[in-house]
């Protein structure tokens, strides 16, 4: 999927002025007020009122929030409905969402529960197994493992992995955590300001950062540079 223009202005402010090819799975990069989000909300056609939006796109399906693109969001705790049975938060048949259950790695019994009876890891499971109901084409992460525990965080991320290779679809990773970006990603775009200041491969640019942003970012994310040896 290539999107050679994303240009986002409110009144004759430029928010968001890049362009990006997502090959597999690719992280976006950049601290807040960056940009990151914007980009998320202009693919999936929910930006805010007075926003004006250019999008030039190139790629093998249509870009269409709830079919061919679905949305993993930050806080699992907020993202579903703490008073509703987590299986009546499904739009699926009761075979499909159990299926979706087992490919997440959930028990089914859960799905009587409500979801503050659930622990963060098995939140954030159900939210990517709700994700995958339609079986998109492109997957948005909005900074997913931004609650959860370090261990927890880990299996998320080995999760979307394998998730990937099962199903096919491609990511965009919006995040502020380096080290996230490295272990799911494919490719990088470190974003500043509403513009691209650095991109390519992850662990290229992880090891050998041009930018002085990157590098303010990789100072910021890693306590130790055993990655860049």
């Amino acid at each position: 999927m290539n999107v050679s223009k994303l240009f986002i202005t409110l009144s004759d402010k430029v928010l968001v002025d890049i362009s990006f090819t997502i090959r597999s799975s690719l992280a976006l990069v950049g601290q807040s007020g960056s940009g990151k989000s914007l980009t998320l909300k202009a693919l999936l056609g929910m930006l805010p009122s007075g926003m004006e939006c250019e999008l030039s796109h190139e790629s093998s399906f249509e870009l269409k929030a709830g079919k061919s693109v679905a949305l993993v969001p930050q806080n699992p705790f907020t993202a579903l409905s703490p008073l509703t049975k987590i299986k009546k938060q499904f739009f699926s048949s009761s075979a499909e969402i159990e299926k979706l259950f087992a490919q997440v790695g959930l028990d089914l019994e859960l799905l009587e529960r409500f979801p503050p009876e659930l622990s963060g890891g098995q939140l954030q499971r159900a939210v990517i197994a709700m994700a995958l109901c339609n079986t998109p084409k492109l997957l948005l992460l909005d900074e997913p493992t931004t609650a959860l525990d370090p261990q927890t965080k880990i299996m998320i991320l080995n999760l979307l992995k394998s998730l990937q290779n099962e199903f096919g679809f491609k990511i965009l990773f919006v995040t502020h955590d380096m080290h996230s970006a490295a272990n799911l990603c494919e490719d990088i775009c470190v974003i500043k300001d509403g513009k691209i200041v650095e991109s390519g491969n992850t662990q290229s640019v992880l090891a050998n950062p041009h930018a002085e942003y990157t590098r303010t970012l990789i100072e910021a994310n890693f306590a130790n540079r055993e990655f860049r040896k």
